[in-house]
């Protein structure tokens, strides 16, 4: 038996649907689904799971990661731990598959080998084709050697390097990353483009959407850059092992409400030495509890004595902005302390920044 992985989130009904009508329509029926909802909106989870259990070869699992960041390692890592199958195929909600596709995936199963997949990319009126046999999907261009997301794993080789980098937050670098440790450890990889047995269905990519301020959408910039140069070291020294031994670890549905109820909190202002001081003193000193803080802009940046100082080329405090404090306190925490129960949240008028953390001894 050959499990799927599906990681997802908050994305739409209607993708979600041809990619598992195209699973229902295979002619080998080898395998199940192990669908990951890693933190979809309340208002998204209770559609999207009665869709998942329409179908009888797929499960679905509700992750509360809500307030953090995306991170497709961990959604991944959260099955891979206590997966008992022998082989995994990592998917995509995006992928439209060939009625063969796991009758190829079960051809391609090896102990010693790893397998990904050339992908055909449609264009974006092609997703408006609803009910479409896979043969009238129109394919705008191939994916390349370099596109290493749609991998078929033997499982027991995952485990032995502890599974997916769990450093790669947001978009990039972990499906390449762990193709690099996997030949390191030993394991074959093959590319297969014999024939085009997946589609990817149109949507913007994580780059458009940056913005170069604050945003209710989770987001730090040039962490794309940040991935790829995670990527480079762990080649460069020949990571094996990356993770720590509480890979897999996810924030359980008792630490989200506890932290979620807990209503106390540290008002921090945007001064430069109170945010600095915080992030490499009050954070990394603080044991065994739960520690809540809000950064707020400071009043007195507003105040006219602020403004007339500023004018006379008076000495005035340093600032932060805080889409700079975000930048760095959310870097900061995937660095540092994203194997804690943490949430994240920029507030709705993008006026404050809220960040819990409950610290105990997990790593």
């Amino acid at each position: 038996m050959i499990t799927i992985l599906y990681a997802y989130r908050n994305r739409e009904f209607s993708r979600v649907k041809r990619s598992l009508d195209s699973l229902a329509r295979q002619i080998n029926q080898n395998f199940n689904v192990v669908f990951v909802d890693y933190g979809s909106k309340k208002e998204i989870v209770s559609e999207i799971k009665e869709l998942v259990k329409g179908y009888s070869f797929c499960s679905y699992h509700y992750l509360f990661t809500e307030f953090q960041p995306w991170n497709k390692s961990k959604a991944f890592n959260y099955v891979l731990k206590n997966l008992h199958s022998a082989y995994c195929f990592t998917a995509d909600v995006d992928m439209i598959f060939h009625p063969e596709f796991t009758s190829v995936l079960e051809e391609k199963c090896n102990p010693d080998k790893a397998t990904y997949f050339q992908v055909g990319y449609m264009s974006d009126d092609q997703n408006k084709k609803e009910g479409a046999n896979y043969d009238h999907y129109k394919i705008k261009f191939l994916s390349s050697r370099d596109s290493t997301g749609m991998t078929l794993f033997p499982v027991k080789r995952l485990k032995s390097i502890q599974g997916f980098d769990e450093f790669f937050h947001f978009w990039g670098a972990e499906d390449t990353e762990i193709h690099n440790r996997i030949i390191q450890a030993g394991c074959e990889l093959e590319f297969y483009d014999q024939k085009v047995l997946m589609l990817h269905q149109w949507h913007k990519n994580y780059r458009s959407r940056e913005t170069l301020h604050l945003n209710t959408e989770l987001q730090l910039s040039r962490i794309v850059e940040i991935n790829h140069r995670h990527l480079i070291h762990n080649s460069q020294n020949e990571m094996g092992n990356v993770n720590s031994e509480s890979w897999g670890g996810i924030i359980s549905e008792s630490e989200f409400n506890e932290l979620e109820g807990f209503d106390t909190n540290v008002v921090l202002i945007n001064k430069a030495e109170v945010v600095e001081h915080f992030l490499f003193v009050e954070l990394p000193r603080f044991q065994d509890g739960i520690l809540s803080v809000r950064f707020v802009k400071d009043d007195f940046q507003t105040s006219l004595k602020y403004k007339l100082k500023k004018k006379m080329g008076k000495k005035t405090p340093k600032y932060y902005s805080l889409k700079e404090i975000n930048d760095k306190l959310l870097l900061h925490i995937i660095s540092f302390y994203h194997q804690f129960p943490y949430t994240y949240k920029v507030s709705n008028n993008l006026k404050s920044i809220s960040f819990k953390i409950k610290k105990q001894d997990r790593i």
